[in-house]
């Protein structure tokens, strides 16, 4: 638990000083913001600050912080120096400068901001990848809180005449489209913020209940291997497969997406740090409790919360993310804590699903350059978009590994994304002739990360760790030298 309490410090210490710096770099003003200079009653609404807060944090946080978090938590302590370093240095900043970017750039989504820095044929690499990624994120958040809310309840005779799920994927999915036609602050704006509360009272209400506990946890200083490897048979290697399955706890380029909706809504430059920096150290909180709730589930000695725990003695240590979520909210926080947080870990996928499907929409209109003040417009591409959202969720139900296919590729492709976020910033700061090792440093490791994984996956490339590794100097290597070259000429 001392590692634990050390890292919650570090993130409140890192929004509050390393926080202050990155605005400082940036330097907000007093100009008009989107949200004032373009308000279109659709999407460009100016919503009061807090409210503007819970949206982001519920948009970014997703099934991430906590999923992630839990998965993360197999490869033991490791984990908590990524979330923690991971979070203040590279998602909190890459948040920030996307959130801040689109606000200067009129609300722009990623795919322009790209452009304006990296050239038209890397913004049209980046228009297909951000829609497909969107698309596989909707998709993906269906099905987890789907699961979870079948193990609650579900009409037997929807489910005995169309399949396990389907009520409540049907559900979900006529949800979506509403909360993807209708102006943000209609549904958007107006119940976010009661699931964003119920988010963050679930991971109050845990961290209340270990600081009572106060388990016998492994700490940092017991080594940085892969606990997992010995006592779970969890065999991945620690780099950089870590680096993917924590994602939204540390840096998400899915958060690259979902900031510029809420760009479009921020009254003041000057509440950017708290609405996107502190939002990332918020979800980054999130991530630490639940990474130590799993280490408890799994390492807690001398005895597994698991075998502690009357319904998951069948269990073992192999019990799916959405599985432990249930066991822990309903034996340590009792009937009413329990529905309570469940609310809050089904909240949070539907709400970053329909985000998602929102900011589709957005960046193809913008590339079609259709406007989206009339609900024909918007159905223009909301028909298209849910049929083949819908086509590849029939697949992944299809398929007895659909799931894992999608949520692999996701995360891969989610962390590539901020690779693509990074590197934008970068050239801002390089550009504006502010410091930019900053931003640097992230995309470096990024760029090395997401390479590694392509090169050592299974489900990639499936070359051995040496070569791997040796292929992700090589990529530092160029990386870096391109960069330089390139900031030489300019």
């Amino acid at each position: 638990m001392i590692s634990f309490i050390l890292s919650l410090v570090a993130l409140v210490l890192g929004y509050f000083i390393y926080g202050k710096f990155v605005e400082k770099v940036f330097g907000p003003d007093d100009r008009p913001t989107p949200a004032v200079a373009k308000a279109d009653g659709v999407d460009f609404i100016a919503m009061p600050n807090w409210k503007v807060f819970m949206v982001q944090f519920l948009n970014i946080a997703g099934t991430g912080p906590i999923f992630g978090a839990i998965l993360g938590a197999k490869f033991g302590p490791v984990a908590y120096l990524w979330i923690v370093f991971g979070c203040i240095f590279a998602g909190a900043v890459h948040d920030y400068m996307c959130g801040m970017l689109s606000i200067r750039h009129g609300g722009a989504n990623l795919p322009d901001l790209v452009g304006v820095y990296l050239g038209n044929k890397t913004k049209n690499v980046m228009l297909v990848f951000s829609v497909l990624l969107l698309m596989m994120v909707g998709v993906v958040f269906v099905y987890s809180p789907a699961e979870i809310l079948t193990h609650i309840w579900e009409p037997k005779a929807i489910s005995d005449f169309l399949g396990h799920n389907t009520f409540w994927i049907a559900l979900i999915f006529i949800y979506y489209i509403f909360a993807t036609m209708l102006p943000v602050d209609k549904i958007i704006g107006r119940i976010y913020p009661l699931f964003a509360f119920s988010l963050l009272f679930m991971a109050v209400a845990l961290m209340i209940v270990l600081f009572v506990k106060m388990p016998a946890l492994p700490e940092v200083w017991d080594g940085l291997s892969n606990r997992g490897a010995e006592t779970l048979g969890f065999t991945d290697a620690v780099f950089p497969c870590l680096f993917i399955t924590i994602a939204c706890g540390a840096i998400s380029g899915f958060h690259a997406t979902q900031s510029p909706l809420m760009a479009r809504c921020v009254k003041d430059e000057r509440m950017a740090r708290p609405i996107f920096y502190g939002a990332m150290i918020t979800e980054g909180i999130v991530a630490l409790i639940w990474a130590t709730v799993a280490m408890y589930f799994f390492y807690n000695d001398p005895t597994p919360g698991y075998q502690l725990m009357e319904a998951a003695k069948d269990s073992g240590a192999h019990t799916s993310a959405p599985r432990v979520v249930s066991i822990v909210c309903n034996d340590w926080l009792g009937l009413f804590g329990g529905i309570l947080a469940l609310l809050g870990v089904v909240a949070a996928p539907i709400t970053s699903g329909d985000t998602a499907f929102r900011s589709a929409r957005l960046i193809i209109a913008d590339f079609l350059h259709f406007e989206q003040h009339s609900i024909r417009r918007r159905l223009m591409i909301c028909i298209p978009m849910f049929a083949a959202g819908i086509c590849m969720l029939m697949w992944q139900m299809a398929d007895a590994d659909g799931f894992q296919k999608i949520w692999s590729w996701f995360g891969w492709s989610n962390q590539t994304l901020s690779v693509f976020t990074l590197w934008t910033a970068t050239v801002y700061l390089v550009q504006s002739k502010k410091p930019f090792w900053m931003t640097l440093i992230p995309a470096l490791f990024m760029t090395v990360v997401c390479s590694t994984f392509l090169l050592i996956s299974k489900q990639a490339f499936g070359l051995s760790p040496a070569i791997s590794y040796t292929g992700s100097i090589v990529v530092l290597l160029i990386a870096t030298a391109w960069f330089f070259t390139w900031m030489r000429k300019k």
